[in-house]
C-alpha cells in the first residue's frame, strides 16, 4: 500500500517523541495542548480559506477534513471505579512496548475516540431514516438514525431486551433549528478509550454531539460525556472543527493494518526483541 509501513514509522515515532517533550516541558498530555504533529495536512491547507458563503439549511452532508488531534479539555474528577480504570491505562508516553493502546494494535478507536483522533476526513451523507458518517482512517462507518426510533433502555444486560454493547455505539439524531444536528449515543463498548490521554469510560456512558454548520466550509462538533460511572459530572471533552473538501473526496487511503503495526513494533518498538 505504496509504503505504508514508513509513514507509520515516521507517524508514530513522531507521536512518541513529541508526546513525551510536551509532558515534560508542561506536565500535560500533547493532546490536552491541541498539540498537531502533522505537518501541511488537508486541514492545514484549509482551515484559513474562508467561509465560503452561508450555511445551508439542514445540511451537514459532504466530505470533511479535520486536524489530526482534537484539543481535549480538561475532564472533571473520577469516581474511584474510573481513577483504577485510568490507571490501568498505558499511553504511548509510557513508550510503545509497554503501552496498551487499543490503536497499537489496531483495534477499533470505539466511539468517541473516532471523532477526536486521527480524525483526517469524515464523510456525511444523509438518507431514508438515518445519517451515515465514515471516517477515513479505517473506513469505518456508523448510522445516525432519524426515524424517530428510541436508544436502547440497556446495553450490556441478561434481559432478552438488552442489546449488545457495540465499539461506535447505538445513535439517534435530530435537528435543532437549521443548522445544528444533534445525535444521542449509547452503548460504547468500555474497552475503548476516550481519547488518546487513556481516559476511560463505562458502559453507562451517555453522549451528546452537536454538529453545527457554521458557514458552507466550517463545520463543528461539540462532544458532551455524561457518564457517572466514571466522572463526577458531565463535561464538554471537545468542539472539534472540520473544513468543507472542495474536491469532495478523500485524497488518500488511510488503514490500521495489523500486519504493518506489528512489523513497526518489531522495528522501533521493541528493537531489542525484550
Amino acid at each position: 500500500m505504496r509504503n505504508m509501513l514508513k509513514g507509520w514509522i515516521v507517524t508514530l515515532s513522531g507521536l512518541l517523541f513529541f508526546s513525551s517533550y510536551a509532558w515534560s516541558q508542561t506536565g500535560q498530555p500533547a493532546d490536552q495542548q491541541n498539540f498537531n504533529p502533522g505537518a501541511n495536512t488537508l486541514y492545514d491547507k484549509l482551515k484559513n480559506t474562508g467561509p465560503g458563503g452561508p450555511a445551508p439549511r439542514h445540511d451537514i452532508s459532504g466530505f470533511w477534513t479535520g486536524a489530526l488531534g482534537a484539543k481535549i479539555n480538561p475532564v472533571p474528577p473520577m469516581t474511584p471505579w474510573g481513577q483504577e480504570q485510568f490507571r490501568a491505562h498505558k499511553t504511548l508516553q509510557y513508550g510503545a512496548a509497554a503501552s496498551n493502546d487499543p490503536f497499537k494494535l489496531c483495534d477499533p478507536l470505539g466511539f468517541p475516540r473516532n471523532m477526536l483522533s486521527s480524525l483526517r476526513g469524515i464523510a456525511i451523507a444523509e438518507m431514508q431514516g438515518k445519517m451515515l458518517v465514515m471516517n477515513q482512517y479505517n473506513r469505518v462507518w456508523r448510522a445516525i438514525w432519524t426515524d424517530g426510533r428510541e436508544l436502547p433502555k440497556s446495553v450490556g444486560g441478561r434481559s432478552a431486551d438488552s442489546a449488545e454493547p457495540m465499539f461506535y455505539g447505538y445513535s439517534v439524531g435530530h435537528w435543532d433549528g437549521d443548522y445544528s444536528f444533534v445525535v444521542n449515543t449509547v452503548g460504547s463498548d468500555e474497552r475503548s478509550w476516550l481519547d488518546g490521554q487513556g481516559h476511560p469510560h463505562s458502559l453507562d456512558m451517555r453522549v451528546q454531539e452537536r454538529f453545527t454548520r457554521v458557514d458552507h466550509n466550517t463545520l463543528e462538533d461539540t462532544i458532551t460525556i455524561d457518564d457517572p460511572k466514571t466522572y463526577t459530572k458531565p463535561f464538554v471533552i471537545s468542539t472539534v472543527s472540520f473544513r468543507w473538501i472542495p474536491e469532495q473526496e478523500f485524497p488518500e487511503e488511510f488503514l490500521c493494518v495489523p500486519s504493518e503495526m506489528s512489523e513497526y513494533m518489531r522495528i522501533m518498538g521493541d528493537p531489542a526483541g525484550k
